[in-house]
């Protein structure tokens, strides 16, 4: 497998290039419009063909580059089918599978957050968007936040994966770049070291966070695939 990692640093997004070595498939994992032109050039470098753009939810932080992409290249883009983006060309639910090339993808619809986050498991990894970060998980204050949910989510059909299942966030803001199941389930501040259900939703609902500084553009932007006209 092909693996990249990508940063971007305004609203510490990771983006993920995932492509099979034989078919030169691809797949970019939470795109960040601002970002096209390093995902081109890596594209090219690589001599890949981007076959799917997988958004692990309708983000409210930045504008998803997927609908941009679709128009350059030709590929499909994949959002839950609870998300809110009717103009994606795929709506995934829960134990769905992809196909990139040889590798094989499966769907675990992760809600808490929002509605419609998914987590994308892979043979030795996942990736968890914004439902469980490195020390922490997204909050759950606005777009259908839940925090009952979230842990019950995190808690059944994370968790419950190997303990040295790779971590791939959407976020983080500490300069972590990976961890494993095992390490969040002893550790993670907010749900690990048998944090039970009613301290985890008493947290989370006193948390008290700012509103998001680019909700009011981003999230009628990606409920349209990126379309900042709409």
């Amino acid at each position: 497998m092909i693996f990249r990692q990508l940063f971007e640093a305004d609203t510490s997004t990771y983006t993920y290039l995932i492509a099979c070595e034989r078919t030169r498939e691809a797949a970019l994992i939470d795109p960040v419009l601002s970002e096209m032109d390093q995902y081109l050039a890596v594209l090219k470098e690589l001599d890949l063909k981007l076959a799917y753009t997988l958004e692990t939810h309708v983000h409210a932080d930045h504008i998803t580059a997927s609908g941009k992409l679709r128009e350059v290249l030709g590929s499909r883009s994949v959002v839950h089918r609870d998300g809110g983006a009717q103009c994606a060309d795929i709506l995934v639910d829960d134990g769905d599978t992809l196909s990139v090339g040889d590798l094989q993808i499966e769907v675990r619809h992760t809600p808490g957050h929002t509605n419609g986050c998914v987590s994308y498991v892979m043979a030795d990894r996942v990736f968890t968007g914004d439902a469980l970060l490195i020390g922490g998980c997204g909050r759950t204050d606005f777009q259908q936040g839940d925090p009952g949910k979230l842990y019950d989510n995190i808690h059944g059909k994370l968790f419950s994966l190997p303990p040295e299942t790779l971590v791939y966030p959407g976020h983080d803001y500490q300069g972590n770049t990976v961890s494993t199941i095992g390490r969040e389930m002893a550790e993670n501040p907010r749900l690990g070291g048998g944090k039970q259900r009613d301290e985890f939703i008493q947290l989370m609902t006193n948390l008290n966070m700012a509103y998001p500084r680019h909700i009011d553009r981003a999230l009628p932007a990606n409920q349209a695939c990126g379309n900042v006209n709409s």
